[in-house]
């Protein structure tokens, strides 16, 4: 058991790979020396090199990539002018003319029915049982908020399921879908 125990195996990461009891060996004391470190700049070598701007840059991009899924709303609300309203009949002739992300669309504009009758069923059961149970009427509006929003996020993972939504680029769509108004739009202002 002794010997399991301080073997360096990689099909066992959980097994602790030092073992006190056992003398030091040339492997594992290289892994723990370090060598001098080399001159960089001024004297100061590895991660101290870089200036303090460099390294800035490296966390704004670390959290640029952290944050990306911002730059969605950023294409769709941040802009100067807002784009108009579009209608049901854009949106079908968009889901006609796009064999790709149409079908994605169509399938996304399809699940918000259940999440709306997902809000409907629990708002109604909630809001019903705490009226039944309780008749304060701040209960009664905290339970048929709460049962709204449990019953609209249960509704959207039915959905999920049932349209297999799970396998596209939800937010693709919406955004080829943004891109192909915003064309038209310019295309019609023209």
């Amino acid at each position: 058991m002794q010997a399991h125990l301080s073997s360096s195996s990689p099909l066992s990461p959980w097994i602790p790979l030092w073992n006190p009891h056992q003398p030091a060996t040339a492997e594992r004391e290289s892994r723990h020396t370090t060598s001098p470190p080399s001159k960089g700049i001024q004297g100061i070598s590895g991660p101290a090199a870089m200036g303090i701007g460099e390294h800035f840059e490296g966390v704004k991009q670390h959290w640029a990539r952290n944050f990306a899924f911002l730059d969605y709303f950023k294409k769709v609300y941040g802009r100067a002018e807002p784009l108009p309203k579009w209608s049901d009949a854009d949106v079908e002739e968009f889901i006609a003319s796009d064999p790709v992300y149409g079908p994605q669309l169509k399938a996304l504009r399809e699940s918000r029915k259940f999440a709306l009758a997902g809000a409907l069923a629990g708002a109604a059961h909630l809001g019903g049982v705490a009226f039944k149970y309780s008749k304060a009427p701040h209960g009664v509006v905290l339970a048929t908020g709460f049962g709204a929003i449990t019953g609209a996020v249960l509704g959207s993972e039915v959905a999920e399921h049932w349209y297999q939504l799970y396998k596209m680029d939800k937010q693709g769509a919406n955004l080829r879908f943004i891109y192909w108004w915003e064309d038209k739009v310019s295309g019609q202002k023209s």
